[in-house]
C-alpha cells in the first residue's frame, strides 16, 4: 500500500523542486549549491503548560534554514497542523525571500501545535511565554541570533509576550526589543507593519501590470484600474491587498473564505465585505452576490488576477486546468503545487511567486528591527527640519512669482515624512527594485522564462556571494 505524503512534505518537496529548477542554471560550485539548499538546524521541544489545574504538553518547532547572514528571521505559527516538514519548507522559503528583496537575514520559521481559535487568551499566553523561554535557554532567539515574527494564528499580542519574556531573561540588554518583530507600536513596533505584506502584494501586482512585456501577450492594458481581481482569504494579507488594489481602481469580483465564497461580476466593496464578515463571522448572507458553498470554486471564475492569500496547495493538478485567470499573484506561501504550476505555465498564465510577492512583511520587519537597534522612531529627528526647509522653499517661490498658495496646498507640499510614510516609501522601493532584478534574470539567462525560477536564481546567486565573501568557499 502506498504511503500518503503529508501536506507539509508536499510543500517542502515543491520548494526543493523550485530550488533545483533554478540551481541548474547557476555556475556556482555544487558544494555551495548543496549548502544553500540544506536546512542548517531544527529544534523540537515538548513543554508542559498548566491551566485550570490540568497539565497539557505542547510541541514546538524552530527551524533555522541558513546562517549565511545573521540573525535568522521568520514567523511563528500556531496551528494543529504544524509539522517539521512544513516549518522547514517555510524556513527555506524565508531564506530566498530575504535574499530576493535584499533583506540581510537568514531564513527561519517556527510553530507550535495549538489551536488559537479554541484556546483561551490565558492558555495562549502561557504557551507563548513557555515556548519563548525554551528558545531563550537554547540561545535560539535574540536580536543578533534569531528574530521571530507573527505568522498564521499569531499576531502582535503574541509578539509582545515574547518580547516581554526575553526582556525578563535578558534584563538590561539595550537591544532586547529587537528579539522579535510585529510588536504593537507602543511596545517597540513600527507603524505600517500590520498592512505591510498586503501593501507589498499591491506594489508587486502593480509593477507587473505596468510591465508591457508581461501584459501584452495576455491582451491586457497597463495599470491596476479596471482589472478584475478574485481573492482567496480575507485575513490580514487578503484584506489589505484588496484594500490597496481597490483604492487604485481594481474591481474585486470574488472573495473566498473557509465557510464559502461570494462572487459578483460587477464588483464587491472589500471594506463592506470585511465589515460584514467581522460582525457576522461568515460571508453567508451578504447581499447582492452569488454565494458558493465550496469556496475553492470561485478560483475557477474568469478574472484578470487571481490572488490566493490563504494556505498552501490551494491550486493543484486537479483544478489548475480550469483556472481562467491571466495572472496568479501568490499572496500566501506555496498556494500552487509544482504539478499545478507546470500546467499553468503551459497555458500561458503568469505566476508572480510568493518568495517575491509576499516579502513585504519581512521587509517592514527589517525596518522594525533597525528601529529597535537604533532605539529611535523613524522621522523623529528629520520630520520638522524637512518641513521647515519646505516652508522656506514655498515662501521663496511665492515671493518670486507673486502667487499665493492656499493653506491646504501649503500643507500638502510642506508635510514632512513621518514613520509610516518612510516605511511605505522603503517598502515600495524594495518591491519595485526586486521585481526588476527578477525580470532582468529572464533577460540575461535565456533558459529561464518564468518569474519563480528567476526569483530563486537571483536569491541563489546573492547567497553564493555571501558564502564567498565569508571565505567559507572559493
Amino acid at each position: 500500500m502506498s504511503q500518503l505524503i503529508s501536506p507539509g512534505r508536499e510543500f517542502l518537496d515543491s520548494v526543493h523542486y523550485y530550488f533545483d529548477q533554478a540551481a541548474q542554471h547557476s555556475k556556482l560550485d555544487a558544494g555551495i549549491i548543496s549548502q544553500i539548499k540544506t536546512c542548517n538546524s531544527v529544534y523540537k521541544v515538548n513543554f508542559p503548560v498548566e491551566i485550570d489545574g490540568h497539565v497539557t504538553v505542547f510541541e514546538g518547532i524552530r527551524a533555522q534554514h541558513s546562517h549565511h547572514k545573521l540573525p535568522t528571521k521568520g514567523g511563528i505559527r500556531y496551528s494543529m497542523h504544524v509539522d517539521e516538514d512544513e516549518v522547514v519548507a517555510l524556513a527555506t522559503l524565508m531564506t530566498f525571500k530575504c535574499a530576493v528583496v535584499d533583506v540581510p537575514f537568514g531564513g527561519a520559521k517556527g510553530g507550535v501545535k495549538v489551536n488559537p481559535r479554541t484556546s483561551s487568551p490565558e492558555l495562549l499566553e502561557k504557551v507563548t511565554r513557555r515556548f519563548a523561554s525554551e528558545l531563550i535557554k537554547k540561545n535560539l532567539i535574540g536580536p543578533a541570533m534569531d528574530v521571530p515574527a507573527p505568522d498564521y494564528g499569531t499576531g502582535s499580542r503574541e509578539m509582545a509576550w515574547i518580547a516581554d519574556t526575553y526582556h525578563t531573561f535578558k534584563y538590561g540588554e539595550t537591544n532586547a526589543l529587537g528579539c522579535v518583530t510585529g510588536k504593537p507600536v507602543g511596545q517597540g513596533g513600527i507603524r505600517g507593519r500590520t498592512e505591510a505584506t498586503g501593501l507589498g502584494v499591491f506594489y508587486g501586482i502593480r509593477e507587473a501590470l505596468n510591465d508591457s512585456e508581461v501584459i501584452k501577450p495576455l491582451g491586457m492594458t497597463a495599470g491596476v484600474a479596471g482589472k478584475r481581481i478574485i481573492i482567496q482569504g480575507l485575513g490580514n494579507v487578503g484584506y489589505h491587498s484588496g484594500h490597496f488594489l481597490q483604492l487604485d481602481g481594481a474591481i474585486i469580483t470574488g472573495i473566498a473564505e473557509r465557510e464559502g465564497a461570494i462572487f459578483n461580476p460587477d464588483g464587491l466593496d472589500i471594506e463592506d465585505v470585511f465589515k460584514y464578515r467581522s460582525e457576522n463571522g461568515t460571508l453567508l448572507g451578504y447581499k447582492g452576490c452569488v454565494f458558493l458553498e465550496n469556496s475553492v470554486e470561485v478560483l475557477e471564475h474568469e478574472c484578470d488576477v487571481l490572488l490566493p492569500a490563504a494556505l498552501e496547495n490551494q491550486i493543484h493538478k486537479d483544478n489548475a486546468p480550469r483556472i481562467k485567470a491571466k495572472i496568479i499573484a501568490e499572496g500566501a506561501n506555496g498556494p500552487i503545487t509544482q504539478e499545478a504550476e507546470r500546467i499553468l505555465l503551459e497555458r500561458g498564465i503568469i505566476v508572480i511567486p510568493d518568495l517575491y510577492l509576499n516579502a513585504g512583511g519581512v521587509t517592514v520587519s527589517y525596518f522594525e528591527w533597525l528601529k529597535n537597534l537604533s532605539n529611535v522612531r523613524f522621522g523623529r529627528m528629520g520630520k520638522r527640519a524637512e518641513e521647515a526647509s519646505l516652508k522656506r522653499l514655498v515662501s521663496t517661490i511665492e515671493q518670486t512669482t507673486g502667487k499665493t498658495l492656499s493653506n491646504e496646498e501649503k500643507q500638502l507640499i510642506v508635510h514632512g515624512a513621518d514613520e509610516k510614510a518612510l516605511v511605505y516609501s522603503g517598502l515600495e522601493d524594495t518591491m519595485i527594485t526586486a521585481y526588476h532584478e527578477i525580470r532582468e534574470v529572464t533577460r540575461q539567462v535565456k533558459s529561464i522564462t518564468d518569474l519563480r525560477t528567476a526569483g530563486f536564481y537571483s536569491a541563489i546567486e546573492k547567497i553564493g556571494v555571501s558564502y564567498r565573501s565569508l571565505g567559507i568557499f572559493p
